[in-house]
C-alpha cells in the first residue's frame, strides 16, 4: 500500500511537468482529429440507422412519443445521440489508451528512471514489436467483452460498473508490459507482474474509472451535445491525461518493485579469513610434506 500511494502521488507531480503536458498534445491531436474525421463522415448515416432501429420497435417507440408528449419534440433526437456517443466512446478510449501507450509511454519510463533510477540497468526484455502485440492482443480480448456484456448495459447502475472494470483490465495488461519492457528481463517481467498482479489491477480499475468520467459529460449536460466539436476536443484531450496519468501511476510503481527486487537479489559475499593455529600444532600443509634427509641417514 505504501509503494502504491507513493507512486499515486508522484504521478500526479510528474502529470504537471511541461514536459509531460508536451508529449500529451501527440497523442490528443491525433485521436480528437480520428473523432472529429468519424463524426464528420459517418454520423449522419449513424444517426439515421439508430433512429429507424428505435422507430421499427414498437415498444421503444411508444415510450419515446409518450416521453416526447411531455419533454418536447427534441427528447427523441437527443436520445439517438446519446446512443451514438456510448457506442463510439469504447473506440475512442481504446485508441487513447493505444495512442499514449505507443507514443508517450516509452518517453515517460525513460523520464522516470532518468530523474529516479539512473542507475537501473536496461535489460531489454521486450522490443516495440511485442509490446505493440500485447498491446493489440489485450484490446481485441477488452472489445470482445465489451460485446458480450452489451446486454448488462441495460441494467440500471451496470453502466457505470462493467466498462471501467474491462477498461481497467486492459490498461493493468497494456502499461505493466510497457513500463517493464525497456528496463527488466523476460524473466523479472513475468515474476513482477505475477506477483503484483491485484495491486496492478487495482491500479487499473481506478484508471478505468477515471477514464469513464469524461464520458458522463455527455450523459448530464444537453449542452455538451450543442457545442459537440468543442466537446469532443475537450472529451479526447481529458482521456488522454487520464492515461497519461495511468503510464505515470504505472512506471512509478513497477521501476520501484524492480529495482528493490534487484537491490534484494544482491548478495555481498565477504571472505573468510581462516582461524588461527592452535599452539603447538603444526603449520598447515606440514603433514604433506617429507623429509628427504630420513631415508638417507
Amino acid at each position: 500500500m505504501t509503494l502504491l500511494l507513493d507512486s499515486f502521488w508522484r504521478a500526479l507531480a510528474y502529470l504537471l511537468m511541461p514536459r509531460v503536458i508536451g508529449l500529451s498534445l501527440l497523442p490528443l491531436l491525433i485521436a480528437g482529429g480520428l473523432t472529429i474525421g468519424w463524426a464528420w463522415y459517418f454520423w449522419d448515416g449513424a444517426y439515421a440507422t439508430v433512429r429507424q432501429a428505435l422507430e421499427d420497435w414498437a415498444l421503444v417507440d411508444a415510450a419515446l412519443k409518450w416521453v416526447e408528449s411531455m419533454m418536447g419534440p427534441h427528447f427523441r433526437a437527443m436520445v439517438v445521440s446519446l446512443i451514438l456517443i456510448a457506442l463510439a466512446a469504447p473506440l475512442v478510449i481504446v485508441a487513447s489508451l493505444l495512442l499514449v501507450a505507443l507514443l508517450m509511454t516509452p518517453a515517460i519510463v525513460s523520464l522516470v528512471a532518468e530523474r529516479r533510477f539512473p542507475a537501473l540497468e536496461k535489460r531489454r526484455g521486450a522490443a516495440w514489436w511485442q509490446s505493440l502485440g500485447w498491446s493489440l492482443a489485450a484490446t481485441a480480448l477488452a472489445l470482445l467483452a465489451i460485446f458480450v456484456t452489451l446486454p448488462l448495459w441495460l441494467v440500471p447502475g451496470a453502466v457505470l460498473i462493467v466498462p471501467p472494470l474491462i477498461w481497467g483490465w486492459l490498461t493493468a495488461r497494456v502499461m505493466s508490459f510497457d513500463a517493464l519492457a525497456e528496463h527488466a528481463s523476460r524473466d523479472e517481467r513475468r515474476a513482477l507482474m505475477a506477483e503484483h498482479r491485484w495491486q496492478l489491477l487495482l491500479l487499473g480499475i481506478v484508471s478505468g474509472f477515471l477514464g469513464a468520467a469524461p464520458t458522463l459529460i455527455w450523459a448530464v449536460s444537453a449542452l455538451a451535445l450543442v457545442l459537440a466539436p468543442v466537446m469532443v476536443a475537450a472529451t479526447v484531450w481529458l482521456y488522454t491525461l487520464v492515461f497519461a496519468f495511468s503510464s505515470l501511476w504505472f512506471t512509478h510503481y513497477l521501476l520501484a518493485a524492480l529495482h528493490a527486487r534487484r537491490a534484494a537479489a544482491v548478495v555481498v559475499v565477504e571472505p573468510v579469513e581462516p582461524p588461527p593455529p592452535m599452539p603447538g600444532a603444526a603449520p598447515p600443509g606440514a603433514a604433506l610434506g617429507t623429509d628427504l634427509r630420513g631415508p638417507l641417514a
